[in-house]
Formats: C-alpha cells, structure tokens, sequence
C-alpha cells in the first residue's frame, strides 16, 4: 500500500471522531426540544395542511439536531411534523448519513410510509438539508415515492455533487483515494460530483412528474460547490438564491439550514403556495 493511503485511513476515521466529537453538546439541548407535532404519531394533519411534512436531516447530523429550530417553526404553524435517523454507520453514533445513500433512500421510503399510516394521510411532503435535500429525489425516482409526494424542499442539496471549491479534483492524482472514501463512508463518496450515485440519479432529467420541487441556495455555501449545481431543471422547479430575497443575508450551508428564519419563511411558502406571502429580510422577525 502506498504510503499515504496509511495515512488516509487513520485521517478519515479521525474526521468521523471529529464529528461524533461534535455532537453532544449541540444533543444535550436537545433533550429539552419541544415535541408536541415533532414526531407526535398521534398528531393528526388540519385540513390547512392536511399533509404531514418529513424533515431529512443533512451528512453527520441527525433526525433532531438539524431541526431544533424548522421543526418548531413549522408546528406552531400547525403542521404534523416527523424526521428521520437515516444512513448510520456501524460503530458511529450520534452522526448519520454516511451510508450509501440508495440505501438510505430506502429508509426514507419506509419511514414516509409509516407516517402517512399513521396520520391516515394520502401524501406527504418533504423538506431536507444538505444530503437530505438531495437524496429523496432517489426515492421519488426509483422507489415509487412521487405517488406519496407532493412537494419536496431542498435547502443547499448537493443535487449534482459537490467540489469542494475544487478539492475533490485532485482525488485521481491519488490512486485508490476514491476506493478509501467509498469503503470508510460510502455516503460522502456519493456525494463527489461526477460519481456514479449522482450519474444514475440524475440520469433522464433532474425531476418526476407530480412532485413540486423548491430549491433554497446560498451563494456562500462553502460545503455545495459551485452553489448553482444544487439548482434543479424541470417543468415544475422553483429554484430560489436566497441572497435575491435578501441581499443582507449572509448564511452558508450549515446556518442556511439550521437557523435561517428568512429561509424558513420560504420553505413555508412552498408547503402553503395558496397562501405565500413575500420573503424579504424582514422574514427574518417572523
């Protein structure tokens, strides 16, 4: 073996620690997160909004710490709310989607079927961040999700990869560099722009039939590189640079997220059409 695949074994493993490392403080205020129509199965959609929303959480989080802040949001404006754990690694607590994410898809694709059970609903729609704004569409494409979907939101999916600004084009200048990512967490490999996940997923056009597709960017993402890969094409596709809402706004991928008020405001507007209202900076107060 070559001398830095040593080393890039221990190296990934390292950032994986890091991340896990990460996570307990952001858990420990987790436990105080308010539930009522989180996860509540009793929770039963208004006929306002009579579909349940799933929120999909971003690579190294999970089904609670991405949403401390949406999920609220949008139960106090009466929506049944539900996420998901999905993409666990064995041995890796905390931290989720770093599996290989047609496998994931396939977890979404039983836990939307166990919420529309239980709220009794037809069709539910969905919202996710990062990864999860992105690996849906492999649902809603392959797994027959479209016919229980009617709106899917993705705040800075990566729908078309991501670079890095640039990084991951330096991976075939290191043979096997890919096959070490690939084994240690297949979900990142999936995410390299040009991989084959992304080839096939993409493969035929970007969108499905009857889905209502929104994608919410910022031009400062640092993670999705460049920002308008995450832009989807399509018949029925609203793409949204957040920073054309409000130029002041300055968040980039995580933040856009986790805690951006004005993004919230337009998710909110994608879920409700009928009763959009403008987004501008001062969304924000909300």
């Amino acid at each position: 073996m070559l001398p830095w695949k040593r080393l890039l074994r221990p190296l990934t493993a390292l950032l994986l620690t890091a991340a896990v490392a990460a996570v307990p403080t952001a858990a420990a205020h987790a436990s105080s997160a308010p539930t009522h129509g989180w996860n509540d199965y009793s929770c039963r959609p208004s006929a306002a909004h009579p579909r349940p929303v799933v929120l999909v959480h971003g690579t190294f989080a999970n089904a609670t710490d991405n949403w401390l802040t949406l999920a609220p949001y949008l139960e106090a404006r009466g929506y049944c709310v539900f996420s998901l754990d999905y993409g666990q690694l064995p041995g890796v607590p905390l931290v989720y989607g770093l599996g290989p994410i047609d496998k994931s898809a396939e977890q979404l694709q039983v836990y939307v079927d166990k919420v529309l059970a239980a709220t009794g609903a037809t069709k539910a729609d969905l919202v996710g961040h990062s990864q999860g704004g992105m690996m849906p569409r492999y649902y809603l494409k392959f797994l027959g999700g479209a016919a229980k979907v009617n709106t899917f939101v993705g705040i800075a999916p990566d729908n078309h990869g991501t670079t890095l600004d640039g990084l991951t084009k330096l991976l075939p200048y290191f043979p096997g560099a890919e096959d070490v990512i690939a084994s240690a967490a297949p979900g990142l490999a999936d995410q390299v722009a040009g991989s084959a996940f992304l080839a096939k997923l993409n493969a035929g056009g970007d969108t499905v039939p009857g889905v209502h597709y929104t994608v919410i960017a910022t031009r400062y993402d640092e993670v999705v590189t460049p920002y308008t890969s995450q832009f989807l094409s399509g018949s029925d596709v609203h793409n949204v640079l957040i920073q054309n809402l409000c130029s002041a706004d300055l968040s980039e991928h995580a933040l856009l997220g986790l805690t951006d008020r004005i993004v919230f405001h337009e998710v909110a507007n994608a879920l409700d059409p009928a009763h959009a209202t403008a987004t501008t900076c001062l969304s924000a107060l909300s």
